[in-house]
């Protein structure tokens, strides 16, 4: 599943939890120096170049702080962005605009720096056929969110949750009793259960990976594994007669100024945590503009 389309539900909920931990309802600093009739227009700026990602957590923000607030995106998620542009136009009590403003901004700052690391690399592989997946590496509570954002860039999403499909990593392999002992395992599992899904089978090894493809996997992710180590697997699947639906992952300390190398060798994706765990904020302000005005009675 790959969330091209904003999470709302999962929205609501985070910024209802932001709000919370931030206890919003009682902001002393702005009740004790903001004039309570006061109104206020602002706008969301970049201060550094990057990809917009999740402007409507902010109408979600502002809807929760005070429905009066009005919001206007000024680009898309997705948009590319330089220093000094304009995201977003707000308008409304200037109290109301001052108590959301943090939490807006981390929300964006966080998606908007995932989706601008996610694009980096989705260049870097530019021409190769290479796509970009992210992993389950997100910030707890906000993986709905993350994963968005990895979209916005460019990026295509792994599973969503647990539920969504079968990895078997490491250590299942070891429980199970090998790479092909793992593989038939799961698939009995489908059998009882009467699902059919996609199943992801981590190596380590050029052996580890014939062994799976042996075994008929359809997605066999190769981690950790050195540059001549997946041109061999690259060949061993191009000469099987079954080649073609065999998906192959490169995964593990991909780095922006390897990626290329990686995907060169011929895979068809490449999944990188630092995307969700390692992306730095997007340098984002939020400030009022033509200063505050009496709100009308």
């Amino acid at each position: 599943m790959t969330m091209t389309r904003f999470p709302s539900a999962a929205a609501r909920t985070a910024v209802a939890a932001a709000l919370a931990e931030d206890s919003s309802e009682n902001d002393i600093t702005t009740a004790w120096s903001v004039p309570e009739d006061l109104a206020a227009t602002a706008e969301v700026l970049t201060r550094q170049s990057g990809v917009a990602a999740g402007l409507p957590v902010v109408a979600e923000v502002f809807a929760q702080v005070d429905c009066e607030v009005e919001v206007e995106a000024a680009v898309a998620d997705g948009a590319r962005v330089a220093d000094g542009d304009v995201l977003m136009r707000l308008s409304g009590p200037a109290r109301s605009l001052i108590t959301g403003e943090r939490t807006a901004l981390n929300f964006l700052q966080r998606m908007s720096g995932i989706a601008t690391l996610t694009d980096r690399y989705v260049q870097a592989v530019a021409g190769t056929g290479t796509g970009i997946l992210d992993t389950r590496k997100t910030a707890p509570g906000l993986r709905a969110l993350d994963k968005y954002a990895v979209t916005a860039g460019g990026g295509r999403n792994h599973r969503i949750d647990l539920a969504a499909m079968p990895l078997l990593k490491e250590n299942h392999i070891a429980a199970a009793g090998g790479v092909t002992a793992a593989i038939e395992a799961v698939r009995r599992g489908m059998a009882r259960t009467g699902r059919t899904v996609e199943v992801d089978v981590e190596v380590q090894t050029v052996a580890e990976a014939a062994q799976a493809l042996d075994a008929g996997a359809r997605w066999v992710m190769l981690d950790n594994m050195p540059l001549a180590d997946i041109e061999q697997v690259v060949r061993i699947r191009a000469g099987r007669a079954d080649a073609s639906p065999a998906l192959l992952e490169a995964s593990g300390a991909v780095r922006l100024d390897s990626v290329r190398a990686v995907a060169e060798t011929g895979v068809d994706l490449i999944s990188v945590g630092a995307l969700t765990h390692s992306a730095p904020a997007l340098d984002l302000t939020m400030l009022l503009t033509a200063g505050p005005v009496p709100c009308p009675r």
